[in-house]
């Protein structure tokens, strides 16, 4: 029996949509499989977690104002990076730990 664990940050979508979700990953599923009498051993379970246990970038989670935060540090690290970098040396020494 497969079980697919979905784990979200708390009120983001509705019932409804977490329902959705859970039939599109069943379907996915069944597709996969490649038998529709599949469907009916699919597991999913969609957990909410409460937003003090999450945490981006080493801060907590403060919703759309972390996203807008960590896209903006990620645009700063993408400019300041020089070159290329394929390997995990180069990465280090293109972008190295800020202090």
């Amino acid at each position: 029996m497969p079980f697919v664990n979905v784990k979200l940050v708390d009120g983001v979508f509705t019932p409804e949509e977490k329902h959705a979700m859970a039939k599109a990953l069943t379907d996915v599923m069944v597709k996969f499989e490649g038998s529709e009498a599949f469907r009916e051993v699919v597991w999913v379970l969609i957990e909410e977690l409460h937003t003090d246990g999450w945490h981006i970038g080493g801060r907590p989670f403060e919703g759309p104002k972390s996203l807008m935060t960590i896209l903006s540090k990620s645009k700063d690290v993408v400019e300041m990076i020089d070159g290329t970098p394929t390997t995990r040396k180069e990465w280090a020494a293109a972008a190295p730990v800020l202090g």
